[in-house]
């Protein structure tokens, strides 16, 4: 496992680096990543063989407090940092907070003005959520020949901006391979198909958590059903609580303090003494 010094100065062990991302194609390796936004989260992913996770900007150091190994990816939401002064100072406090590289779904200046500061920076192409009224649904992105050259510019354009990798999400896969096999940017797939560098999912869907699973994912698990037994438990333990609160069984005298006899009885002499 390489060692490195993080952006924060410290000596650390990490599962994978910039250049170990940069040189999985000439091994014909890829690596997976997933969601964590929590210390149990992030160990669990590292427990697992995970080598990648992706987390807000701000719950960087409750991430790492669960993996100091997983590469850790911290994204910079649209509202978090507006301005660039905003934007490079989000990104510093992330890195410095032990975050390996930042993801923006911003524009091709904020990538290089990021990456003008030696940042790793990960783009986001294909179907962008939060951009989603330019394509007018929740669709695969690049289905034509004219959407396919339009978003081959934009990935170039990427590049020339300075990013090392760019999350794919929802391109098709015969595209997705095409894109992978001559681009510089280490690819990582987010329901585009098999050929990218890093495969990645949410741990939600993984562990069966979603409300609704969409199309690329996979369900590993089924937390939803785990979490629908801890609610009824909790349910019901509160609804037996507040019965035996009012049917006068709660507390008994297992539940209370006792006091000696002659005390109390000490107790009331003082409180009938005519001096009160």
């Amino acid at each position: 496992m390489p060692r490195i010094f993080d952006f924060g100065g410290r000596e650390v062990e990490r599962s994978i680096t910039v250049a170990g991302l940069r040189a999985l194609r000439q091994a014909g390796r890829r690596v997976a990543q997933v969601t964590a936004e929590t210390a149990d989260e992030a160990a669990a992913a590292e427990a697992a063989g995970v080598e990648m996770v992706v987390c807000r900007a701000a719950n960087v150091a409750r991430v790492r407090e669960g993996s100091r190994r997983v590469f850790v990816t911290a994204a910079l939401g649209f509202a978090d940092a507006v301005t660039g002064d905003e934007v490079l100072r989000t990104a510093f406090s992330a890195i410095t907070s032990g975050a390996d590289a930042v993801i923006t779904g911003r524009g091709f200046d904020t990538v290089r003005m990021l990456a003008n500061e030696r940042i790793p920076v990960m783009g986001h192409l294909g179907f962008v959520p939060r951009k989603s009224t330019w394509v007018g649904s929740i669709r695969a992105v690049g289905k034509t020949t004219a959407e396919a050259v339009e978003l081959w510019d934009q990935f170039r354009r990427l590049e020339d901006a300075g990013a090392f990798a760019v999350e794919c999400e929802i391109i098709p896969a015969d595209l997705m391979a095409e894109i992978h096999r001559r681009t510089t940017l280490v690819t990582v797939s987010l329901g585009s198909g098999a050929e990218a560098d890093v495969i990645f999912l949410f741990t939600s869907d993984i562990c069966g958590e979603s409300a609704r699973l969409p199309r690329h994912a996979r369900a590993w698990g089924n937390l939803a059903a785990l979490h629908k037994q801890v609610r009824d438990a909790r349910t019901d333990a509160l609804s037996a609580f507040r019965g035996e609160v009012d049917g006068g069984s709660y507390p008994g005298k297992a539940e209370t303090a006792a006091i000696a006899e002659e005390e109390l009885e000490g107790f009331r002499a003082f409180l009938d003494s005519p001096k009160q």
